[in-house]
């Protein structure tokens, strides 16, 4: 049984399970991201900061249980904030590729019926507000990185840190109805939930519950996480290996290590791999062999890695 599997007694959901490892690992590190060249790091405690506020936020900005809220962007500490703190709401995210059109975006956002959409710039807001006449029950658009958006109305748009704010300044009003939906939540709730690619037809939407993710990554017996592991985060969110490297890191407590953003390479992964001493990494098997067959030694720190249908266990 994996570390952190669920006993008697443990809390009985997803978020209240991830409150339980802030308890526990409060200054150790949750995620890790390199932004303009560095790495930067947020605690566990930081990242629940951060998460309940922005909870709060959604909470003043109208966000009811049972709500879909898309989400847009690439691979980041923020965008998998988001997806806990509207579970934490009673909501339900919904994870969506961030290279589709808007013809394609469009899709999902009426099929889900999503009432929030959380960008993670511009480019993704641009393509919302361009199906956003003919699709009505988008009634708040969240975006994370602000640049470029300056003159964009505003009325019903809001830059992620100022929905933060107010949750943070308006958190004596909603914090009892915040920790009452967390509170009413169980493993039968809804996680996320997933589209596929569509290459078949239109993408179909698949409800993921909490207690599949929790069999997924807690009560198995292929691999045991711990604390001490750093698990590589490749996989784009709306694709169901992420599932793994997301939840698998975050509901055993160890280190969540995201890719950089753009085109991998085999450089870029061999320095993420090497840099962050990942542990856990979840390659594609013609990858995987491309770097043992060059000899790098970049893959000493991992000592589990699943490579497509088959896994990789060090001695």
């Amino acid at each position: 049984m994996a570390n952190g599997s669920t006993p008697q007694g443990a809390p009985e959901s997803i978020p209240g399970l991830l409150k339980r490892n802030v308890q526990r690992f409060a200054n150790a590190p949750a995620y890790r991201e390199k932004e303009y060249g560095i790495w930067q790091t947020w605690t566990w405690a930081q990242a629940h900061a951060e998460t309940r506020a922005l909870a709060l936020g959604l909470l003043a900005l109208g966000l009811e249980r049972g709500d879909h809220v898309a989400i847009i962007g690439r691979n980041r500490p923020a965008h998998y904030m988001s997806m806990v703190a509207v579970q934490m709401c009673g909501a339900i995210p919904v994870p969506l590729y961030q290279d589709a059109v808007a013809e394609e975006m469009a899709y999902v956002l009426e099929h889900s019926g999503a009432r929030f959409v959380i960008c993670g710039d511009q480019e993704q807001v641009d393509k919302v507000v361009e199906v956003q006449d003919r699709i009505h029950h988008i009634d708040q658009v969240i975006y994370t990185d602000k640049r470029g958006l300056r003159k964009y109305d505003h009325s019903a748009m809001n830059w992620m840190e100022d929905v933060r704010a107010e949750g943070k300044a308006g958190h004596t009003r909603f914090d009892a109805e915040l920790d009452s939906r967390i509170a009413a939540l169980g493993y039968d709730d809804t996680c996320v939930m997933l589209y596929t690619s569509g290459t078949t037809g239109r993408p179909k939407g698949v409800v993921v519950p909490d207690r599949g993710i929790l069999r997924l990554v807690l009560q198995t017996h292929y691999v045991e996480l711990s604390p001490d592991d750093v698990v590589l985060q490749m996989a784009p969110a709306s694709f169901d290996a992420s599932t793994f490297e997301i939840w698998g890191a975050l509901l055993c407590g160890a280190t969540l290590a995201i890719a950089p953003p753009g085109r991998p390479s085999l450089e870029g992964i061999a320095d993420t791999l090497a840099s962050q001493r990942v542990t856990v990494a979840w390659l594609t098997a013609p990858l995987f062999h491309l770097m043992v067959d060059q000899g790098r030694d970049d893959l000493k720190s991992v000592t589990w890695m699943p490579c497509g249908s088959s896994s990789s266990s060090s001695g």
